[in-house]
């Protein structure tokens, strides 16, 4: 991507002038100079760089209040487990920005640097919609599962991250792979009515995450390193901080360099509110 080419370029060049050799016998050319970046350049540079990367700081600000934030009043609960909430989302709910008032809903915060994550999905009755987003850290939608997509007889699903290089096991209907280490699976499930939220719990009782080394009853690998969470900004601190880069910065650290050549604006191009 444009940014990260720009990045490295300079990084590279930095290197090449901080090399030293042995002095040569005939004299060479003189290294070049440092480029120079003029003020209107280095502003044209940032605004692409915050294009790219609003989706990704913004998702961060999500998954952080949702899976990292005990204190606060979103917190759901830790990573690669399951947490169901068996009401509709009301406007004290202000994570996610316009969440729907008619799908209850369960989230997974997918850390996949250890191993993948097994996502069970029970039958569900014909006539009620329920589907399960699988979103990246660029916000890059990777896959879907529910009634319009796989159905409502249930099924397994594999939640991959980049490094893993493995077959797909017996018994798991479909691999979803995720670009980045940090992943984020948000279902959603209709409710019909008040009197139908019991139903709905229902349901959510059934949908299961393993790690895949429970799922083939296998030794589990060694885990990955914990991680030490920087705080995100609020909504407002986002469109002005420069602090914006260094948690961008921070993020795509679990986020290797991707291969799609959609430009700087691919992730833009792919964020959606999640409603």
């Amino acid at each position: 991507m444009k940014v990260r080419r720009i990045v490295l370029a300079l990084a590279l060049l930095a290197a090449l002038a901080g090399c030293t050799t042995e002095q040569p016998e005939e004299p060479t050319t003189p290294p070049p100079a440092p480029a120079t970046v003029t003020p209107e350049q280095a502003r044209a540079i940032a605004k692409e760089a915050y294009i790219y990367g609003f989706p990704i700081v913004d998702n961060y600000r999500v998954q952080y209040a949702y899976f990292v934030d005990k204190e606060d009043p979103e917190y759901k609960g830790g990573w690669n487990e399951i947490h169901n909430t068996a009401r509709v989302f009301t406007p004290e709910d202000k994570a996610i920005q316009t969440p729907n008032s008619d799908t209850p809903y369960s989230v997974v915060g997918a850390d996949l640097r250890a191993e993948p994550l097994v996502l069970t999905v029970p039958p569900i009755e014909e006539g009620r919609y329920y589907s399960l987003q699988f979103v990246d850290g660029y916000t890059y939608n990777v896959g879907y599962v529910g009634s319009r997509t796989t159905g409502n007889g249930g099924g397994k699903y594999l939640l991959a991250g980049p490094g893993w290089q493995g077959e797909k096991p017996a018994g798991i209907d479909q691999v979803i792979r995720s670009d980045t280490d940090l992943a984020f699976v948000l279902y959603r499930t209709q409710l019909f009515g008040p009197d139908d939220i019991a139903n709905v719990e229902k349901i959510q009782a059934g949908y299961q995450v393993t790690p895949l080394s429970v799922y083939l009853n296998q030794p589990p690998p060694e885990p990955a390193p914990p991680i030490d969470f920087v705080p995100p900004l609020t909504p407002d601190q986002q469109r002005s901080s420069p602090q914006f880069f260094e948690i961008l910065s921070f993020a795509l650290r679990f986020a290797p360099t991707q291969a799609r050549g959609e430009g700087v604006t691919g992730s833009l191009r792919h964020h959606r509110h999640w409603a």
